[in-house]
């Protein structure tokens, strides 16, 4: 029997309101968990107003809203089968000749298209706004002084020594071990915050002990004559390993520029083994969720032959925890490169898309 489209329609909205529900509710409890420990941390800055504390928490409320899009995805998708079964509508579909795969499809499309607009359109708004609080957190909450960013135009540095800052740019990045060398470099001087006092432009400039030692140096002041130097020095708090765990991590980057910082990095000598491994986990989201789907169901099936609430929301819970933890271990061997990069990033939407299948099948099937 061919599945109609009124309740392929019908199936597909409960699902999506059930699943907006569920994420909802995840959205408001993860916001007020995330409000009370800025609240803890920022307890220790008088400076720090509740408005900055609530504009922290909303702006990376995004972020955690695509980790619980799985979870989202599992708890809408047992909430409307188990409504579906308890109405008998599951049950008077099926003895129409409807088969488990055929109602099922409305939802795994719906999950499909879900996790298709979470990586190419919430992504994007989610990274830009994580970015935003990564750069709040450090000033307000951590006090760092030095941020860093590489992007298609090359690396851009902020370095402050208390009073005065400076913005260093480099067209051209360059790592052997532990030396570390800048070509082309533009650094703008800075009194305070804003006020524009200079500006340096040096052919090379090399990161040593404590300084930068730059070379072939022109040094503009306002209101001054440029003045042509051999060799000049700036001081600096900055070391590689510094630099290094500046860059942006990957989940501030959009699933569009990934590719392209990915390509930066490794041009530029450093391991980007974390960025591929995020990079591929996005594209591996939507078979994720239609995972989800499949193991919902599974304990859906269930639910209609042995009548018990109680099944449902634990065997949701456990298998929840069970994909958060094999998520992080599978991850944690990729980031140590014990495994392949595309494996580890692959493996647990594959796992539980093949789980997923193997349970329904049995069930419908066998």
């Amino acid at each position: 029997m061919r599945l109609s489209l009124t309740l392929t329609k019908y199936i597909g909205r409960r699902f999506l309101k059930n699943f907006f529900t569920v994420f909802i509710i995840f959205l408001a409890i993860i916001f007020l968990i995330d409000t009370v420990e800025l609240l803890r941390r920022a307890s220790n800055h008088p400076n720090i107003s509740m408005a900055l504390i609530l504009e922290m928490g909303l702006l990376k409320l995004p972020f955690m809203a695509q980790k619980i899009f799985p979870f989202a995805v599992l708890f809408g998708g047992m909430a409307s089968f188990w409504s579906l079964t308890r109405t008998s509508e599951l049950v008077v579909t099926r003895a129409a000749g409807v088969s488990a795969w055929q109602f099922l499809l409305p939802v795994l499309l719906a999950s499909f298209i879900l996790g298709i607009i979470k990586i190419t359109l919430f992504n994007p708004l989610a990274s830009a706004m994580l970015s935003k609080y990564d750069n709040m957190n450090a000033i307000h909450l951590k006090g760092q002084s030095n941020l860093l960013a590489i992007s298609k135009n090359g690396l851009w540095l902020r370095q402050s020594n208390g009073k005065n800052q400076s913005v260093i740019h480099a067209p051209r990045l360059n790592i052997i071990k532990n030396y570390i060398s800048l070509s082309d470099v533009t650094i703008f001087n800075y009194e305070g915050a804003n006020k524009f006092i200079g500006r340096i432009d040096a052919l090379k400039c090399e990161l040593e002990d404590g300084f930068w030692h730059l070379t072939d140096v022109w040094v503009n002041s306002i209101d001054k004559r440029p003045k042509f130097k051999k060799e000049h020095w700036i001081d600096t708090d900055i070391t590689l390993n510094k630099i290094h765990d500046s860059f942006s991590p990957p989940e501030t980057m959009s699933f569009w520029s990934l590719p392209g910082f990915i390509n930066n990095l490794e041009k530029s000598g450093f391991s980007a083994i974390r960025h591929q491994l995020y990079w591929h986990s996005l594209l591996s989201a939507p078979f994720l969720l239609c995972a989800m789907v499949l193991i919902a169901a599974t304990f859906t099936l269930r639910q209609a032959r042995r009548n018990s609430g109680s099944f449902v929301i634990i065997g949701a819970i456990i298998t929840g925890f069970l994909l958060f933890f094999i998520t992080d271990v599978i991850f944690a061997l990729g980031l140590r490169e014990s495994i392949p990069v595309i494996l580890a990033a692959w493996a647990p939407s594959g796992i539980s898309l093949l789980l997923g299948l193997a349970m329904v099948f049995h069930l419908e099937d066998g």
